[in-house]
């Protein structure tokens, strides 16, 4: 069993940054951040997939040029940069793992083909 915990959340103003991370206690094969806003449905902000020069990352349109994933694969650690934040990039951010590798594929926005996940963290943009 995969254990995932996020942190590095907290209040920012807009146009700020924050980096989040997530530590998983083994190594699952996809990794993805996913975030949920009062009231609203969890959503994909992007994923991250295999290694090295088969990299494979997706993000949503939504955040594509502001946010970035890097993965740590020696310590197990995910991260997401998120740059330029907004208002409505407020959420609980989640980490989540999949015990598959499917490159580059729209498999990974949907929460269901995750196994694993975290506890969220909240990210909370002031204007």
């Amino acid at each position: 069993q995969v254990q995932l915990v996020e942190s590095g959340g907290g209040l920012v103003q807009a146009g700020g940054s924050l980096r989040l991370s997530c530590a998983a206690s083994g190594r699952p094969f996809t990794m993805g951040w996913f975030r949920q806003a009062p009231g609203k449905e969890r959503e994909f902000v992007g994923h991250i997939t295999g290694s090295g020069s088969d990299t494979y990352k997706n993000y949503a349109d939504s955040v594509k040029g502001r946010f970035f994933i890097s993965r740590d694969n020696a310590e197990n650690t995910m991260y997401l940069q998120m740059n330029s934040l907004k208002p409505e990039d407020t959420a609980v951010y989640y980490c989540a793992g999949a015990p598959t590798n499917y490159g580059y594929s729209t498999y990974y926005t949907d929460t269901r083909s995750y196994v694993y996940w975290g506890q969220g963290t909240q990210v909370t943009v002031s204007s």
